[in-house]
């Protein structure tokens, strides 16, 4: 059985792109924050659409991870496992690309 290839792990050191043709979008009707990719779309949830607005391509994990922390007040092992968690996850679905 063939299928796409497993996305590295992802770790702090790594920097992380929305790949071609998916965007992070504001949806001002709904005040809502959207994953548009070709013939699907996510709705990020707050906390997702936080980190996911930090996504440029040149920052590695441990900056946005170090931005929410100061950002939120929250300890940063926490944000660091919930945004290396969430990234993972969006990169086995082909949102993000490593």
């Amino acid at each position: 059985m063939t299928g796409a290839p497993a996305p590295p792990p992802v770790a702090e050191d790594t920097i992380v792109r929305f790949p071609r043709g998916i965007r992070l979008h504001h949806d001002r009707v709904r005040d809502q924050w959207v994953i548009q990719a070709p013939e699907r779309a996510f709705i990020a949830d707050p906390i997702a659409a936080e980190i996911l607005q930090l996504v440029d391509g040149t920052r590695p994990l441990a900056a946005i991870i170090d931005l929410l922390a100061e950002r939120f007040s929250a300890p940063r092992p926490v944000i660091a496992r919930d945004v290396l968690d969430m990234v993972a996850g969006l990169a086995r679905r082909q949102v993000l690309a490593t």
